[in-house]
Parts: C-alpha cells; structure tokens; sequence
C-alpha cells in the first residue's frame, strides 16, 4: 500500500516502508521526528542489484522521493544508470557552485581580448566590475536568476545610463555564451532576455558639430583659448587631419615623419577601429602645429599626454571639457570635427572617396575595397592641405 505524509509522520518501529517501484523509507532505530529516516531506491541495472540513496526524511519529502523515483526510471528506460547520473549532476552542481560570474568573465575577458584594443577592454571590464561584480561578482553563475540581471539592467537605465543598460545586458549574455559553450553550465538561464522587452527605446544623438558659417566664431574662440596648450594643440591638430578623438589622444612621436615635402602620421592598426593602419598625410600647418608642440612634449613617447599625468594620454573627456568651456557644450564634440570636415569638403566638390578613406570608413562592397587600397595618397594630401588653407581663410 503506498506511503502517506500522515503515515510517515507517525512511524516509529525501525523497518522498511515501501512505496512501490522499488522506492522505501528505511527507519533506523535511533530514528527521531528529523533524523533517522532516509529514503532509499532498490533497482536492478546490468544485471545487478544496486541501491540508491535519496536524503532524509522529512528535508526529502513524500513527493519530492516519487519524483526522483520517476526520474531514476527515466533513466533505466535509456539504459543509464541512476546511481552514475546521480553522481555526475553532483559533481556539475559542484562544478558550478565553484564558476562565479566574475571568475568565468574573467576567462571570457581574456579569450576575446585579442577582439579589442587595451583601452577598450579595460573599459568593458570596469563596467562590469562597477556594475554586475559589485553585487553578483562571488555568486556561482549557475545560481544567478534572469530577475537579478534585469534588476541590475533596469537600474542603470533608470539614472539615464540607457546606452550602458543594453552593452551591460549584452556583455553578460555574451558571458554566459561562453560558459555553456564551454560546458561550464548546463544551459543558459539568460538566454530569453532581450533588449527589446526589457529597455525602453532609445532616441539616436548624433554627435554635435559645427556647422560652416559657425567656423570663424569658433576658430576666433578656439584662438583665445587660455587652458593647457597641449590641449589647444589636440583640438586643432583633430581638425586638420580628421582622425577620431582616440587616434589623436593616442598619438606616439615615433608615428610621425614631419620631412617638409611628404610628411606622414602612420597610425598603426591596433590604434584604429577597423584595425587596419592608416595613413594620414600632413598639411603644412599641421606640421608647423606638430614642431611646436615638439618643444612642450617631445621629450617623451606621447605627443599629447594627460597634463595631470604625463606617463599617460590625455583622458576621453579632456578635449570635450575644452569644449565645454569655450562655450561650445551640446553644440559640438570632439567627434564632431569629422562631421564638420566631411560635409564641407563635399559641398565643394572634393572626391568622395579621397573623403571617406581619409575618415578611414570601412567600405563595404569587396570590390571597391580592393580597388581603394591605392590609398587616393595624393588626392588625400591635396585635400588635407586644401581644408587647412580652407580653415585659415575661416579664421
């Protein structure tokens, strides 16, 4: 006759007390109310008679018993043994309990650090430390709810942060990617959580930048700056080459050749977003900018060094501070010198593609891309020198 919970509550002679399919309840007799009592499955596999051990009741219930029962005979159906499938999700439940959140993205930080530069990187990983370690850093990533990430994601969108909101939630997901793919999770709890259902949409900013009849305002304003001549230097060399903000605040002597007729910044591929190097032919003023700039900091590796820590670049904020306090705060950026390059030159007329490979775009039909590998060097040297001699005329 099966078992009840009110049957059980009231066993006190030591024996064993069947359930049927080979599932008892073996009563010691040192037994008491909590201890004493352990549920036991008699089973037959290869031709052998093997026993498997349950827990106590009544931390193991009547019910939660039956159900490891109907799962032992699951895997007689396959012709797998309980005993040995037991023992395999303990030592994955031990596995597990040992891979925390911080320690696998660790590992996943360094598998895709060749994916990224340094700076990019380091960054990822402070958000991730500042963000998600701080509070689930030590619990094992197999125990972590799909609630305690979107709480984590809905927290940072709430004090506006809602670009941060979707690279952390995409960060952790790629996370938990590779823990499955690398067997050190069973699946994946995260999966069904999309950006889309959990974060409100997102109005796209474009980066602010000037436009052509604010250009001598600008350059009058640009003059009279009185903060860090490094920085002046930044913000005018940014506009004469049309590089990206890092490219320039990452900037080595050694990539410069200033020789008057054909001089050359070579930035290296590591340093570029498309990760191939690129060349950057200079004007005559920029040369001049660069041999003064010499005298401030040529003595060390970079050309534009943090003035509050000279072993390192100038920060990302830095040159749209300068900005900012030259009265230009929401109405440009540093980016923006791009922009503002971009749509002069080719209102009056400049090759498109001499433009868009001196703003090192990536082009995206194969053919074009092999054929633009001539790198347009000396319709590029033109228009650079043109659009300094444009910027002075503005002046």
């Amino acid at each position: 006759m099966p078992l009840t919970d009110a049957k059980l509550r009231n066993l006190k002679t030591p024996g064993r007390y069947f359930d049927g399919g080979g599932l008892y309840l073996e009563v010691t007799a040192s037994a008491t109310a909590t201890t004493g009592r352990y549920w036991r499955l008699k089973y037959r596999h290869g031709g052998k008679e093997r026993l498997l051990a349950f827990g106590v009741y009544p931390e193991v219930s009547l019910k939660d018993a039956r159900e490891r029962r109907e799962a032992a005979r699951a895997h007689l159906a396959l012709g797998v043994d309980p005993m040995q499938a037991q023992r395999e999700a303990q030592l994955q439940a031990e596995r597990e309990a040992e891979m925390t959140l911080e320690g696998v993205a660790g590992d996943w930080l360094e598998h895709q650090k060749e994916r990224w530069s340094a700076g990019t990187l380091a960054m990822i990983r402070r958000v991730l430390e500042v963000e998600v370690f701080s509070q689930l850093g030590q619990r094992p990533l197999a125990q972590i709810r799909p609630a305690e990430i979107m709480k984590i994601v809905k927290g940072i969108e709430a004090r506006g942060a809602g670009e941060t909101a979707g690279r952390v939630l995409q960060r952790v997901k790629a996370i938990y990617r590779y823990a499955l793919v690398h067997g050190l999770i069973e699946s994946n709890p995260m999966v069904d959580l999309k950006p889309s259902e959990l974060l409100k949409p997102r109005q796209v900013r474009h980066r602010a930048a000037l436009a052509d009849k604010e250009l001598p305002a600008f350059l009058a304003a640009l003059g009279a700056y009185r903060g860090e001549a490094s920085v002046k230097a930044a913000l005018r060399l940014l506009m004469l080459t049309a590089v990206r903000p890092g490219e320039l605040r990452g900037a080595r002597w050694s990539e410069f050749d200033v020789d008057v007729d054909q001089a050359m910044w070579r930035i290296p591929g590591e340093r570029m977003k498309m990760k191939a190097p690129h060349l950057v032919p200079l004007s005559r003023q920029a040369v001049e900018l660069l041999e003064g700039q010499r005298k401030l900091t040529g003595a060390g590796e970079l050309v534009f060094p943090s003035p509050f820590y000279p072993g390192k670049q100038l920060s990302e904020n830095t040159l749209n501070s300068a900005l900012a306090r030259m009265g230009y705060k929401g109405e440009h950026s540093a980016h923006g010198f791009r922009a503002l390059f971009s749509t002069i030159a080719n209102e009056h007329g400049h090759d498109e593609d001499a433009i868009e490979r001196q703003l090192a775009h990536s082009e995206r039909n194969e053919v074009r891309a092999a054929y633009h590998r001539a790198e347009y060097l000396s319709d590029r040297r033109t228009l650079l020198q043109w659009w300094a001699d444009y910027l002075d005329a503005r002046a």
